[in-house]
């Protein structure tokens, strides 16, 4: 009987073939950021798995500032800052220009040792004064917002006010506008080591008190031990809660018809201004939009991820559909209730399982370690990915504005087909230009150029990033790979399997996101703007999630995803929601098809297609 031998390996990165019109895709990026012949050997030694979680399309050359911005922070808090015993940094690469990590894991028992006297007394501080240094974290990062708000991005006057002279200030609007790029970019890289400050050792203790219970109680599910931290509100929550609230409000103001059925949401501005009531609302509007309107509609990491406050017909249409189950008697609460009680179930039952007292008291200590950190796991996404976020990406289209005035760009959007390294030399072209009074070279180049690196960026969408590169390792360790990406070594046992990617697959396996089991209609989307076609009772299938979808979760029946971890955001939000989920299935979005009937099982990670045909 024939068998068929598993491949050993992934391509090579230097094996992936630049699709065809994407020649010259590499001068996109910085150099350091491709594989490269003198570093060959070095790369093609590494396992490089697709950054699917953060970064699922392709990466316009200006936006590599958001994963540059955690390539060292994240790596430094852990390798040179607390030094975690068990691990370095991560690394990245870009191929076709989709984002590939590489982590690196200390192996050596020795080392682990070293690293391990540093990281005791540098972790203890940190999680003795938690609430303490987390107050002064959100003190920090509120600060930095307003500071980002706060710079002046101007454009060069035709002539200097009389002020230069009056006042002696010796600087002008030359100086000045190169300034504002640079502090743009300074307070983003700062914002980022802030995003991370803390976020590390919030895995840590989560990680620590795993640990405990994958020894103490031999066979427990990671899926259990996440429901023992669950029911903890968090600030991603909030910008839902706020919708809910304006749904509610628009009921009891008697608005609630102006706002249900879709439409321009500034035509409903406009009749709802038209009467005190509406008035009313508006006001409540306006309160909640600063800041929980600040929430973008993908991850954060594009520019063209827009935010809530950027494209009200996302929060409109949750509002809408909020007033529906309202008017219909259904409560649109999370069961916070429900999920608290049973987190207290599972804990004092395994606590009572425990011989000793001394094994008692570490698991309750643990624990409440766990329960107190893991807000900052995910309150961070809102300071930084999304309300910072939301602010950024609108300075930068500030200042793209002033390259279009002058001829630069034909479009607002253009500044982004350049790399943060590029826009000085482009400011400079345009100062300079301006105080000589000479024509710059910009108008005739960057035009030019900008139109050669969006054909060549359209095409990279088409193609289809393989979930790995290069030779696995045995058996993968490291646990943020493991906990947030659910890169494990299943996982890629998975993925080198003959016919991972087949359509004609029945099962896919994942891991067990959130418990319970649901048959349901599929419904495929892709992005924040396919949410709309989402139907009531439908199993939500995509590549991950984003924490600003939070309205669509008291409207579906489960979710599969391709990419993410028991700690992923899509894994999180279901256990709050009392939802099944699968995740890190690794290719669901290419095997299922919309309106297939396909079954949830998040006890197992379990997802099964009931009909092959659609």
């Amino acid at each position: 009987m024939a068998t068929t031998e598993q491949p050993a390996r992934f391509p090579s990165p230097f094996e992936v073939a630049t699709p065809p019109g994407c020649e010259g895709w590499e001068e996109l990026y910085p150099y350091y950021y491709v594989f490269s012949e003198d570093r060959r050997e070095f790369e093609e030694e590494k396992f490089w798995f697709f950054d699917g979680l953060h970064h699922p399309a392709p990466i316009y050359p200006f936006d590599t500032i958001t994963c540059e911005s955690w390539w060292v922070p994240l790596s430094q808090y852990t390798s040179r800052v607390f030094m975690i015993p068990p691990a370095l940094g991560i690394d990245q690469r870009v191929v076709n220009g989709y984002l590939y990590l590489s982590p690196n894991a200390v192996t050596d028992p020795k080392v682990i040792e070293e690293r391990a006297a540093y990281f005791a007394p540098r972790a203890g501080y940190y999680f003795e004064h938690w609430d303490e240094l987390y107050d002064q974290w959100q003190r920090k990062a509120e600060a930095h917002i307003k500071a980002l708000t706060e710079i002046p991005i101007n454009d060069l006057p035709e002539i200097e006010d009389e002020s230069v002279v009056t006042e002696g200030r010796g600087i002008t609007s030359g100086y000045y506008l190169i300034e504002a790029y640079n502090r743009l970019i300074e307070n983003m890289l700062q914002m980022w080591n802030y995003h991370f400050e803390m976020l590390n050792l919030g895995y840590v203790a989560y990680l620590t008190f795993m640990d405990f219970c994958t020894k103490a109680f031999p066979g427990i599910s990671d899926q259990t031990i996440s429901r023992m931290v669950a029911g903890i509100d968090v600030l991603l929550f909030r910008p839902d809660d706020e919708l809910k609230k304006l749904a509610r409000l628009a009921l009891d103001l008697g608005v609630a018809d102006v706002l249900k059925g879709g439409g321009d949401p500034d035509a409903q501005l406009a009749r709802l201004a038209t009467t005190d009531a509406g008035r009313k609302w508006l006001e409540a509007l306006e309160e909640a939009k600063d800041p929980w309107f600040n929430f973008s509609s993908g991850t954060g990491f594009y520019h063209n991820d827009r935010s809530w406050v950027d494209d009200l017909s996302i929060p409109f249409a949750a509002i809408d559909a909020y007033i529906g189950k309202l008017e219909a008697g259904e409560t649109i609460d999370r069961p916070l209730e429900t999920v608290l009680a049973e987190r207290e179930r599972i804990s004092a039952e395994y606590g009572e399982l425990l011989q000793t007292e001394e094994d008692r008291k570490t698991f309750a200590e643990l624990l409440g370690l766990a329960r107190t950190v893991f807000p900052y796991v995910e309150n961070h996404n809102f300071y930084v990915e999304h309300w910072h976020g939301t602010i950024f990406w609108r300075r930068m289209r500030e200042l793209a504005a002033i390259f279009v005035r002058h001829g630069f760009f034909a479009e607002a959007d253009d500044l982004f087909f350049l790399h943060r390294s590029e826009i000085p030399g482009a400011l400079y072209d345009l100062v300079s230009a301006w105080a000589v009074g000479t024509p710059a070279r910009g108008p005739r180049y960057w035009p030019r150029e900008v139109a050669r690196r969006r054909a060549i960026f359209e095409k990279l969408r088409e193609f289809s990033p393989p979930p790995a590169l290069g030779t696995p390792p045995e058996v993968i360790t490291e646990p943020f790979t493991v906990m947030l990406w659910g890169v494990t070594t299943e996982t890629v046992q998975n993925w080198l399997a003959p016919g991972g990617t087949s359509g004609d697959a029945a099962e896919l396996k994942g891991h067990a996101g959130s418990p319970g089991v649901v048959e349901g209609l599929a419904r495929v989307i892709r992005g924040a703007d396919q949410l709309s076609e989402v139907q009531a009772g439908e199993i939500l299938v995509c590549p991950t999630t984003a924490p600003s979808w939070a309205p669509i979760f008291s409207k579906i029946g489960a979710t599969v995803s391709d990419i993410g971890g028991i700690m992923c955001h899509a894994a999180i939000v279901c256990r709050e929601y009392g939802l099944p989920a699968v995740v890190g299935t690794g290719f669901a979005t290419k095997v299922i098809k919309t309106g297939q009937r396909v079954r949830v099982d998040g006890n197992t990670g379990l997802v099964t297609i009931l009909d092959a045909d659609v």
